[in-house]
């Protein structure tokens, strides 16, 4: 039996704010459990939804302490056991009592370091010693250092490895080297170039990809774009040093969550062989939820999206006249920067028959888009794998990208002397060409019926479930345990 931990910030169904949670909640359930014993471990914050809370059970607690600016503090271990995975949670009123799971950087910095410090600590007490640790972004970039530092003293972590997965390389835990010396008592020696200082400051990311056996990361061109300047962060000497221990392999999505067959949360259920026929009501029936114009023949665009500048929403706002036609409507949900929540308002109030500005996030909502749109929109400044494209694929719904990270690995853009493709891309971060693709995606909708439905069925054939990327997790895992 193989033991893996995964340690992480969030992990759907606790906490989520993004595709991180989704990953750690899928991916563990995927391995055979007759040979991997895989965990997870994240903080016990005090917005996890009551109902989990309450069905966690102690399992130990001590005191810990690290470095001079974290004196002794308790540490609770509590766990909870679903679907046979044990989940554990890293318990601290102090830390981890708050409405959201991020706020402020100085203080998430210290609680990471609590908390990347505290999953080792709690290694030898709870009697589960993993043969790899596998650490998701910046949170539980320490623990790689920890563990090759600090911890060797203790022949129990001899031979431990580490995975470090960036899932977006844009944040990475940097603070100045004298808080974050205080923070992890670490000696005055890790804090060099080669090893946690970054332009005079130290960084929890770059430690974890210092110290970690080896890198992921969630696809393969983002692999290899994060090794350029462009899309390196300012780690791509680094990464480019480290390309012999690193790989993309890119994220799976939930089959039985996202089915349209099965979908509880849309309006009409509907699968490869019904949705000519059904999959317009889901339109019409949105259409009059958001107050658009119910019309079937509307070419409904859908966006869903951290509304921030790496999105390139900047993009959509250039051409946002042109977009929203009389044939058009736009129906965006999201939250994030207020220029760009504003800006989906504005057009909302002037178009409130094309554009429906939904400024939350909305599971059930999300659900009732994937269904109802005939095309979703992503054109990313840089994406290191996304979901959206995956999920429209499983509804039926025709991605509109941009070639970049994981949009140009997933989706394979129309040909139509040949015939193949399952959706449409543009390749320049410019909002011209995006809206020219999107204008070509119009004209294949309306005029040519038959080829668009067969785009449709190639994306709804697609098989992005997590049983392809698995394979290439247990193969590294075996390779890192010399099998």
């Amino acid at each position: 039996m193989k033991n893996i931990l995964f340690a992480a910030s969030e992990c759907v169904p606790f906490i989520k704010t993004g595709g991180l949670a989704d990953v750690c909640g899928a991916l563990p359930k995927e391995f055979d459990r007759e040979y991997w014993d895989v965990r997870v471990v994240i903080p016990n914050y005090s917005c996890i939804p009551e109902h989990w809370r309450n069905q966690f059970e102690y399992v130990t607690h001590f005191y810990m302490g690290s470095g001079t600016y974290i004196p002794s503090k308790y540490v609770g271990v509590l766990q909870y056991k679903q679907d046979g995975i044990t989940y554990y949670f890293i318990d601290n009123q102090e830390y981890f009592n708050c409405v959201v799971p991020y706020g402020d950087l100085r203080y998430d910095i210290e609680k990471f370091t609590f908390f990347d410090k505290a999953v080792l600590s709690m290694l030898p007490l709870i009697g589960f010693r993993p043969d790899i640790i596998h650490c998701h972004d910046w949170q539980a970039g320490l623990i790689p250092v920890f563990l090759k530092n600090e911890f060797q003293a203790d022949s129990f972590f001899w031979g431990i490895r580490s995975i470090m997965t960036i899932h977006n390389l844009k944040f990475q835990g940097i603070w100045d080297v004298k808080t974050i010396q205080g923070l992890t008592g670490f000696p005055r020696q890790l804090f060099t170039p080669d090893k946690l200082e970054f332009k005079k400051d130290a960084n929890m990311m770059k430690g974890g990809l210092v110290y970690a056996d080896y890198i992921t990361t969630v696809s393969d061109t983002y692999a290899q774009e994060i090794q350029t300047e462009y899309y390196g962060e300012g780690l791509n000497g680094l990464l480019s040093a480290r390309h012999f221990d690193m790989q993309g392999i890119v994220n799976g999505i939930d089959y039985n969550v996202y089915n349209p067959q099965t979908d509880p949360k849309i309006y009409v259920n509907y699968d490869k062989d019904s949705f000519r026929n059904k999959k317009a009501l889901n339109k019409e029936r949105l259409q009059e939820e958001l107050g658009l114009a119910v019309d079937k023949k509307k070419y409904m665009i859908g966006l869903i999206s951290r509304l921030t500048d790496q999105k390139g929403l900047d993009l959509i706002n250039h051409v946002m006249e042109g977009l929203v036609d009389e044939f058009t409507q736009l129906v965006v949900i999201g939250t994030g920067d207020p220029q760009y929540e504003n800006m989906f308002r504005h057009y909302a109030w002037k178009y409130p028959d094309r554009v429906s500005a939904n400024i939350c996030y909305s599971d059930d909502l999300a659900h009732k888009l994937y269904a109802a749109a005939d095309a979703f929109l992503m054109p990313s400044r840089f994406e290191p794998c996304g979901l959206t494209q995956m999920i429209s694929f499983r509804y039926g719904t025709v991605p509109i990208v941009r070639e970049t990270g994981g949009l140009k690995d997933t989706v394979q853009p129309y040909n139509e002397y040949e015939n193949i493709g399952d959706g449409f891309s543009f390749t320049n971060y410019n909002a011209d060409e995006m809206l020219h693709v999107i204008n070509y995606s119009k004209h294949v909708y309306y005029d040519r019926k038959r080829q668009w439905n067969q785009i449709v069925d190639r994306g709804m054939s697609n098989d992005f479930s997590w049983n392809a990327s698995k394979f290439r997790y247990e193969g590294l895992y075996n390779y890192l345990l010399g099998e």
